[in-house]
């Protein structure tokens, strides 16, 4: 029998349990393998890198909650994230009103014998500077050497940027003076943020670089298990273990998606019954996700779009990953992208698909086809018709994308040509990459469908030698791509700014050795 559920799938802000099912994060450990009350009950200043809506200020309470057990810790929570316009006053001072209050508060709950003495202490010492911060902690460490305070600065990432170097090398300096003094009232520091904030390098030096990094990991398989068994304990209705499998798989346990599904899931879809939840269910919800506006998405395509190019590389293609790589490291803070045996992939199937379907859309290159009219016997494409009918698309956008400051740009002949291939494969039929690594030099589009093979090279030609420009491709997918990937058939994209947009397009076909290749020239000239 179904009963009313009492809590909710959370989809903003920390969680509480009482209100809202949770889980608790498995594995969040240093490089050493300790986990967070290891490394606190150790001295350790540590970093949490997380990004935005993974549970970090949940993850955070609940490990405020487990110190308390102990009433030699006091554990204050300060949070950074609407004070990044603050000028140094103002920041100091708010630091001092809410680390001042939760120190007295806890101080009191464990009926401290020095809370008089260190209120007195609060009452004429004012926050003003990064000196006076430090001085706090060494005059408190002659008062309550026996209470071991912990601070953890959530939402890092808002702090003023004229304080940064200062504050962080204050901490620097409490942490090297009295690291080996068992007895210190400020034991243990963690930033929380969504950049890694031992990497931070401020006037040429990395003023934390004392600290243990800590990334916060996404849900594990169990527990998306554990967090909708616990609907099910409430409601009697239960998801299957498919069900359960596809939202890890499509998700890669990233919070928000997982409990944002549990909620279309149990209040959209199957609402108010105990008929279990199947795997189909589960594909509906994405798509109902993938259609809906939310802030989530919102915030993630306003950052994907500051390093769109290298996103839509790595969409695509078989990116090696670098940390070094600035762009890389952005879209890592995010959580767009992620490190996966050393390449660079997206974080996750929905981000994937939701990011491709929203820059193709800015082209009006994201349509919806049926594949059984371009298809052939054998599971062959009929490229033929696919590159033809790509054509007329161009023709219907007109030729603006082809241009920057009124000269023709390749690239985004590769992308509109990316994005127009990208509806034969978005189904799992396939792969595509641009600007593929082959073993005789870098092929511009690699399309896979069924086990077939589709190479395709693109090229502009801005002069009047439209015959030469043929020739080099022919001469480069024969001599080069179609050899080394072991195939006879190429395809040649030309974009030609001496024929007007619109013109009619017939393939041509050349022979090479045993190698055929087909040339389509489309025309991207601008009309005088």
């Amino acid at each position: 029998m179904y009963r009313k559920p009492i809590r909710i799938f959370e989809k903003s802000g920390s969680v509480n349990p009482e209100a809202s099912y949770h889980v608790h994060l498995e594995n969040v450990v240093n490089t050493d393998n300790q986990d967070i009350k290891t490394m606190v009950d150790r001295g350790r200043y540590f970093s949490i890198f997380a990004p935005r809506q993974s549970g970090k200020t949940t993850f955070l309470k609940r490990i405020c909650e487990q110190l308390h057990t102990d009433p030699t810790y006091v554990a204050v929570i300060l949070c950074f994230e609407d004070y990044k316009n603050l000028d140094k006053t103002e920041f100091y001072s708010e630091i001092e009103a809410d680390l001042y209050e939760q120190l007295i508060n806890r101080l009191r709950e464990v009926r401290c014998e020095k809370t008089e003495a260190v209120e007195q202490l609060l009452n004429g010492h004012r926050l003003t500077s990064h000196i006076s911060f430090r001085q706090l902690f060494e005059k408190l460490n002659r008062i309550i050497q026996f209470k071991k305070i912990v601070i953890f600065i959530d939402e890092f990432d808002g702090i003023p940027f004229k304080e940064l170097e200062n504050f962080l090398t204050s901490l620097r300096k409490l942490y090297i003076k009295t690291k080996d003094i068992e007895q210190k009232a400020l034991y243990s520091v963690g930033l929380i943020g969504i950049r890694n904030i031992t990497k931070l390098v401020v006037g040429g030096v990395s003023p934390f670089n004392i600290a243990d990094q800590v990334d916060l990991p996404p849900f594990s398989l169990k527990n998306v298990r554990d967090l909708y068994a616990q609907y099910t304990e409430e409601t009697n209705q239960p998801f299957t273990k498919e069900a359960i499998k596809k939202v890890y798989e499509e998700t890669a346990g990233q919070t928000w998606l997982v409990n944002r599904l549990g909620t279309i899931l149990t209040v959209k879809l199957k609402p108010g019954t105990v008929e279990p939840i199947d795997e189909k269910d589960v594909e509906k919800a994405i798509q109902i996700l993938l259609l809906e506006r939310n802030d989530h998405f919102d915030n993630l395509y306003e950052k994907a779009k500051l390093h769109k190019e290298t996103f839509i590389e790595i969409i695509f293609d078989h990116v090696e990953y670098n940390q070094y790589d600035e762009e890389q490291s952005w879209l890592e803070q995010y959580g767009l992208i992620k490190n996966r045996d050393g390449h660079a992939v997206v974080a996750n199937n929905i981000y994937n698909t939701i990011h491709v379907k929203a820059f193709f859309k800015e082209v009006k290159a994201y349509e919806t086809i049926s594949i059984k009219e371009y298809a052939l016997p054998g599971d062959r494409l009929d490229m033929k018709r696919i590159l033809l009918n790509f054509e007329k698309y161009i023709s219907r956008i007109g030729v603006g994308a082809f241009y920057r400051q009124g000269k023709p740009y390749e690239k985004a002949g590769q992308f509109l040509l990316t994005a127009w291939l990208y509806q034969f494969v978005r189904g799992g039929e396939g792969e595509l990459h641009y600007e593929v690594r082959s073993g005789l030099g870098r092929m511009d589009i690699f399309l896979t469908y069924k086990g077939k093979k589709y190479i395709i090279e693109t090229k502009v030609n801005r002069h009047d030698d439209l015959s030469g420009i043929i020739e080099e491709g022919i001469l480069q997918l024969s001599s080069k791509y179609l050899a080394s990937e072991k195939t006879t058939e190429g395809y040649l994209v030309i974009y030609d700014t001496k024929t007007l947009v619109g013109a009619v397009c017939e393939p041509h076909y050349h022979q090479a050795g045993d190698k055929k290749v087909a040339s389509f020239t489309i025309g991207i000239g601008k009309p005088s």
